[in-house]
């Protein structure tokens, strides 16, 4: 992937040091760790002892913030997103989501950025998991700055959130609209396809095909969509109405995740193609990098290109 050269902080490190700076301004907040070592050294000020670390019991964990919640706490559950969606799941189905109470489950590693832990830790179920649990919202920031903004924006929701989060720095996106929970934002402009892109690494690839596209004579829209569920149909849909074709980009299993919302709400709408560009349906036998397990996995900005120009049937130009 070519724009990865500038190094800022991981999500995960944002995440941290906003629910740090706001936990001593807000008694209501409290921090649930499963012994993940994100905050190791931290010092939490007045608000220490509203960090709890119940050690590695996912289950007991989403358990004990229903609890709190319910008695007018704000939890924020810190844990890797493979465990938060799976290990843990019918805690969160039963006592979180079937009470729309507001836990907000902040979920590290997600997709293959724990991809030197091999296929125990990746997480390429958790969308399809959390957006089909009623009341729950799906977050997925793309770079620092969203990360920032988002999470204290979920912070003020009256239901749960399930909060996306990687383990390695990612480049900063461009600059576009304001970062509004719930509202995708357009970072580039074009009439022939519409690139629709969920995540860190697969909104980078979005911009990159765009580049590609354009030396073709191709002109993409490019879509950070953040907020998972609910889905910004309504900027999607005037999108795709333009365009007439829609390319999703993300790192996950293509079946249930966020292409699959993306084909799902917009058939309802207007008759469009969604062509999907996703991790293959097969567990990665193999440990790596986040970028070289994606690369292998086929989102990069060739993929995406090249998925588009076969949508709209126009074959790459001849290079010479």
């Amino acid at each position: 992937m070519t724009a990865t050269t500038v190094k800022t902080r991981s999500s995960r490190e944002v995440y941290r040091d906003v629910l740090v700076e706001l936990m001593p301004r807000d008694e209501r907040l409290i921090c649930l760790d499963s012994d993940t070592g994100l905050f190791s050294g931290v010092d939490f000020g007045t608000a220490g002892d509203r960090y709890v670390n119940l050690g590695i019991a996912e289950h007991t964990l989403m358990g004990a913030a229903a609890g709190l919640a319910k008695e007018g706490l704000v939890p924020v559950v810190n844990t890797m997103a493979a465990f938060a969606s799976t290990r843990a799941l019918e805690a969160v189905k039963v006592d979180i989501a079937l009470n729309n109470l507001p836990v907000r489950i902040a979920a590290t590693h997600s997709g293959v950025s724990g991809g030197h832990l091999g296929p125990t830790h990746h997480s390429l179920e958790d969308l399809a998991v959390m957006r089909n649990l009623p009341n729950m919202t799906v977050v997925v920031p793309a770079d620092a700055a969203t990360t920032d903004e988002l999470f204290r924006q979920a912070l003020t929701l009256p239901g749960p959130v399930y909060f996306r989060l990687g383990r390695n720095a990612t480049p900063d996106l461009p600059g576009g609209p304001p970062v509004r929970l719930g509202q995708a934002r357009t970072l580039r402009e074009g009439g022939d396809v519409t690139l629709a892109a969920c995540g860190p690494y697969p909104v980078l690839a979005a911009l990159d095909a765009a580049d590609l596209l354009e030396r073709d004579g191709i002109a993409a829209s490019v879509i950070h969509v953040h907020t998972v569920k609910p889905l910004d149909t309504d900027t999607l849909a005037a999108a795709a109405g333009t365009t007439g074709v829609v390319v999703t980009v993300e790192e996950h299993w293509r079946a249930g995740g966020f292409g699959a919302a993306v084909a799902e709400s917009l058939s309802e709408i207007l008759p469009v193609r969604v062509h999907r560009v996703a991790m293959p349906d097969a567990f990665v036998p193999v440990s790596g990098g986040q970028r070289y397990l994606l690369e292998r996995g086929g989102i990069t900005p060739q993929a995406v290109a090249a998925r588009a120009r076969t949508a709209l049937g126009r074959p790459r130009r001849d290079p010479r």
